[in-house]
């Protein structure tokens, strides 16, 4: 979602200026869990929510049921404070005020009597106000609150680094999942509300509209809001492994030259992921893209478009392409925790050079793969191995990896593949996103993965040992540095990583016109070369090393933005 370069910004939207800071609990998703929220089980979200364009508000009615693994007294939700609560029921009866409290965005529910497993609770959360406003979306997250160009209301929610709790009372953490969500989305009639999952009906009241959707395992920040005067585009893609799956498009009335061309694109990338991981995940639901007044985000089933329809040399809408990669490496397969979460955006961007290769051939993937390569900044291990929020991510200036987690994660996948070999390499790309080696629609449902387990299903799918691989690639901030030395008629080759560790990478070396294959044993190997020939280190761009060039390149941007700044 995140590497999307432009968005509307909050000097478009009036109510930035007013509204309440977020607290820091709230503004960072991912905070970690306490031992009442860890205990429960997200059965169901039932949210009825009423949105409001001409006074950019909300009004909201959640009902939320939850079991138990372990006695509990109290609920922890997540919800921002700015959203004032009218009232709280247990069980159908009224809380005392007093029972429930809100300070810093967790909603403490004190319950009338203890949870015990086995036993399930509903909690119902009603509520108003005026969500927070995007200020950049999707990368400052919140609501955007716009207009079509013919000035009808064009509302959208983008939360993925905020998360779920900016509008709704949830559990703001990768794992807060529920099982099922149902949205009933009221806007003022004719708009349309395109929601998560399968639409279960639409009821006209009082010059207002509700639209009924149903989604099963929503990620977290994938449950979302888009209203609009919105068409629709329908279709049906007939999968290889026998299932249909509906095809949906909403659009403005203005953008439907654009939005064709852009709906004849869902059946190619439909079929290139189920060829190269597996079936879409959500098949029994539909493949859904609505067009916002942001950039996009990956929302499960109803993944956020905003590119424009831009065209690119490669023959492709990448933005979408991206975020519906997200479906397998985001909604699918879930990072456990936000320091997994390369997971999702380094697999999601390793698609893109793979669907160049599969549609157009190795120039396509290759000059893909160095647009990757040459924005690779290794300021920080893009992952620490420790839990981490959202913003300790995708912050440089937190000591978080930023971009790496993209760009570097594409090029390590891409250096795996060639070590171990495409049967092994998606082999063990299938298993950890369906955890199956064979999955079929049907026998499988959304999981959670970590980097470890990543790791594990590599080394036993591969038979290798990779733990040097991924400590030097994952856990490091620096690049292997590839040394070379020439002494007479030899050239001498070792590898060197930022803490010493072993890294027996396998190198090609062209001398002349003969290609040199060193097992670099130990780290160190060494190829003769004759008077008068040139040599070439891995000539067929094998593996993701230091390169001093792109370093350059980087100062280089780097010195014209602060001219720019300057400016």
């Amino acid at each position: 979602m995140k590497k999307a370069a432009t968005a509307l910004a909050c000097s478009l939207l009036t109510a930035c200026a007013t509204q309440p800071a977020l607290t820091e609990l709230t503004v960072n998703s991912g905070v970690a869990r306490n031992p009442d929220q860890l205990a429960l089980e997200f059965d169901k979200a039932d949210l009825q929510l009423r949105v409001e364009p001409a006074s950019r508000s909300i009004r909201g009615d959640a009902l939320l049921t939850f079991g138990t693994r372990a006695p509990l007294d109290r609920i922890d939700l997540d919800l921002d404070r700015n959203l004032p609560i009218d009232a709280i029921e247990v069980d159908g009866q009224p809380l005392p005020a007093a029972r429930w409290r809100n300070p810093e965005g967790r909603l403490a529910i004190d319950l009338p009597r203890r949870l015990e497993p086995g036993r399930q609770v509903t909690i119902r959360v009603r509520y108003h106000g005026q969500p927070h406003v995007a200020k950049k979306a999707p990368w400052d997250g919140g609501f955007v609150w716009s207009t079509t160009p013919d000035g009808q209301p064009w509302v959208a929610s983008a939360v993925e680094g905020e998360g779920c709790d900016l509008f709704w009372p949830c559990i703001d953490h990768p794992m807060g999942k529920p099982k099922q969500v149902d949205e009933h989305i009221t806007v003022p009639a004719p708009l349309v509300a395109a929601g998560n999952g399968v639409a279960m009906g639409v009821t006209d009241a009082d010059g207002w509209r509700t639209w009924h959707w149903r989604a099963k395992n929503p990620s977290t920040y994938g449950v979302s809001i888009n209203v609009g005067p919105y068409k629709l585009l329908e279709g049906s893609y007939a999968s290889r492994f026998g299932n249909t799956i509906p095809l949906r498009m909403w659009y403005l009335p203005q953008s439907e030259k654009g939005a064709r061309e852009l709906f004849a694109e869902f059946p190619q990338m439909l079929d290139f992921f189920e060829g190269t991981i597996g079936p879409y995940p959500f098949g029994d639901e539909k493949m859904g893209v609505v067009e916002t007044p942001h950039k996009g985000m990956e929302h499960q089933t109803i993944n956020a478009y905003g590119n424009g329809y831009a065209k690119t040399p490669y023959g492709y809408d990448d933005l979408l392409q991206h975020e519906f990669a997200h479906e397998w490496f985001g909604n699918q397969l879930t990072n456990a925790d936000w320091d997994d979460m390369w997971l999702h955006e380094g697999l999601g961007s390793y698609m893109q050079p793979l669907y160049m290769q599969s549609l157009r051939g190795d120039q396509e993937y290759f000059a893909a793969l160095l647009q990757q390569r040459a924005a690779i900044r290794n300021k920080a291990p893009i992952v620490s191995g420790k839990p981490r929020r959202e913003e300790d991510v995708y912050v440089i200036e937190r000591g978080g990896p930023g971009q790496d987690i993209y760009y570097k994660g594409s090029l390590v996948m891409h250096t795996l593949r060639g070590l171990i070999g495409d049967d092994a390499f998606f082999r063990t790309v299938r298993e950890a996103v369906y955890g199956s080696a064979d999955p079929r629609p049907g026998n499988f449902a959304p999981r959670y993965g970590t980097t470890p387990e990543f790791m594990a299903i590599a080394r036993r799918v591969s038979g290798r040992d990779l733990d040097w691989f991924f400590q030097a690639y994952l856990y490091q901030a620096a690049l292997p540095d590839l040394q070379a030395t020439r002494s007479g008629d030899t050239l001498q080759l070792a590898w060197k990583t930022e803490k010493d560790t072993p890294f027996p990478m396998p190198v090609e070396v062209r001398v002349g016109q003969r290609m040199v294959s060193l097992p670099m044993t130990g780290g160190r190997g060494s190829v003769a070369i004759g008077k008068g020939e040139s040599w070439t280190l891995d000539p067929h761009s094998r593996v993701l090393r230091r390169e001093l060039r792109f370093e350059r390149y980087q100062q280089y941007l780097d010195e014209q933005k602060k001219k720019k700044a300057a400016k």
